[in-house]
C-alpha cells in the first residue's frame, strides 16, 4: 500500500484520495503561515502571507462541502509531498540570519506550494468534469483562480521588491 492510507483501485479510489491529500495539504499551510506571517519582515510579503491564510480556511471550508457533496467524511490522507515542501522551507528559513534573505526564501517556499496545489487543484477539476460532477468542478475551480493569482502576486513581488533587497 505505500503512502496511502487505503487501497487504490479505481479511479473512484484515486479521486477520493486526491480530494483527501489536498485537504491535508491545505491544512497543514493553515499550521505553517502564521510562523511564516511572524517571520516576514516584508510589509507586503506579511500582507500576501495573512491575505493567503484567510483564502487557505475558506478552501478548506470548500472541501469540506465538496466531502459533503460526495456523501464522505472530510478527511486527509498524509501528504508526503506537501510536508517535504514545508519541511524544507522550514529548514531554509532557519538557515538565514539575513531578514531579507529569509523573505526570499519564504516568498520561494510559498510559491512551491502554490505551485504543488495548482497541480492538484487542476486534476481534480479535470476529473470531476469527467466524472460528471460539474458543481464540484466550480467549487474547485474557485480555489484554483485564488491558488494561480496568489502564485501571480508572490511572482510580481518578488521581482519588484523581496527578490531584489535580498540581492
Amino acid at each position: 500500500m505505500g503512502f496511502f492510507s487505503s487501497p487504490i483501485k479505481t479511479f473512484d479510489d484515486l479521486y477520493l484520495h486526491t480530494l483527501q491529500d489536498i485537504y491535508y495539504a491545505e491544512n497543514q499551510i493553515t499550521k505553517a503561515l502564521p510562523q511564516m506571517i511572524a517571520k516576514a519582515q516584508n510589509p507586503a510579503l506579511k500582507q500576501a502571507f495573512q491575505k493567503h491564510l484567510g483564502e487557505t480556511e475558506q478552501q478548506v471550508k470548500r472541501l469540506e462541502q465538496v466531502f459533503k457533496m460526495m456523501g464522505k467524511d472530510a478527511k486527509g490522507t498524509t501528504c508526503p509531498a506537501i510536508d517535504g515542501i514545508i519541511k524544507e522551507a522550514q529548514e531554509l528559513i532557519s538557515d538565514c540570519d539575513d531578514a531579507e534573505v529569509r523573505d526570499a526564501a519564504m516568498l520561494a517556499a510559498a510559491q512551491a506550494v502554490e505551485h504543488y496545489e495548482i497541480t492538484r487543484y487542476g486534476t481534480l477539476i479535470a476529473w470531476s468534469q469527467q466524472r460528471g460532477k460539474q458543481d464540484i468542478a466550480r467549487i474547485l475551480q474557485q480555489t484554483l483562480a485564488e491558488e494561480k493569482a496568489t502564485d501571480e502576486k508572490l511572482t510580481s513581488l518578488g521581482e519588484s521588491n523581496v527578490n531584489k533587497k535580498a540581492a
